[in-house]
């Protein structure tokens, strides 16, 4: 190499180096920034509501004829139903009301969703259900967590994946609202919130792909609910103006119900009819 050519490349390397300084600097900065606006948010959230969910779950229509539909949820917060003021308009509440409506039969709710729950918190709820516990309907509700927390998309729809497969191995038909955009909190400053927007909504489309690919329904929280949370925040907003209220719950609830009510149903029709459970007990009981 020539002195000149020599002398060129020792310069563009130095500016290189600057460059990648520079960058490394704004990356620094940005990140700063964005750590100070998620502490503003969380100032702003604060935490009114407390760390439990109301305990929504027993026979909702006890009086309406023939066994129970066994539902079960699994998730994080909005799944638990923190926010609620009353059992009734917890989703669960309003999902167990709305399909015993539907069906015209008994819903027996039960909820393993936890409040601050991610993604991969779905193995232990399916973990702490009984063994001869089998629901006939599973609603899965996460994703909110996965976002504020940096879960790997790519890690949040692997476990949804698990837990889909082993609610389907339980014989439950499987519901899976989709994660909700979290540009509806307008407690979180910008930019912090188009990112946590742009996130939730790649995390969506993730989440209704895998439950599609794997035998699930999937609904699109975010198209279904999202406009209401963006244009009506008082309303739709609970206290902590993060969480659902009961109106929130309410429409959230009447976006799944259709999904639910389909897979309730198919889970009716492969129930055995009267004669054929006095068939199946005659063949079960001993020879005289």
């Amino acid at each position: 190499m020539h002195a000149r050519q020599a002398g060129r490349f020792r310069s563009a390397t130095l500016l290189l180096g600057s460059a990648g300084l520079a960058i490394s600097g704004v990356a620094v900065a940005v990140r700063l920034a964005l750590g100070r606006q998620a502490r503003i948010a969380r100032r702003r959230i604060g935490k009114p509501l407390g760390e439990d969910a109301l305990h929504a779950d027993r026979i909702w229509r006890p009086r309406l004829p023939g066994e129970p539909i066994e539902l079960l949820l699994l998730g994080d917060s909005v799944a638990a139903g923190l926010g609620a003021q009353r059992r009734k308009d917890t989703l669960g509440g309003r999902l167990a009301k709305g399909l015993a409506r539907r069906t015209h039969h008994p819903v027996r709710l039960r909820t393993e969703a936890v409040v601050g729950a991610e993604s991969p918190d779905l193995g232990a709820q399916l973990a702490a259900l009984e063994d001869d516990y089998l629901p006939q309907v599973g609603v899965i509700v996460v994703g909110g967590n996965d976002v504020t927390h940096r879960i790997p998309v790519s890690v949040s729809v692997r476990h949804l994946q698990d837990a889909i497969v082993r609610l389907h191995a339980l014989g439950a038909a499987v519901v899976v609202g989709t994660c909700p955009d979290l540009g509806a909190l307008r407690p979180v400053p910008q930019p912090l919130r188009s990112i946590a927007s742009r996130m939730s909504r790649r995390l969506s489309a993730a989440q209704a792909q895998t439950a599609i690919e794997h035998g699930a329904t999937a609904v699109d929280l975010r198209r279904a609910v999202g406009p209401m949370f963006f244009d009506r925040p008082e309303e739709m907003f609970s206290l902590d103006r993060f969480h659902p209220s009961a109106l929130g719950y309410r429409r959230t609830a009447e976006a799944l119900l259709p999904a639910v009510t389909a897979a309730a149903e198919e889970a009716l029709a492969k129930r055995p009819g009267p004669v054929a459970m006095i068939a199946e007990a005659e063949l079960s009981s001993p020879a005289r």
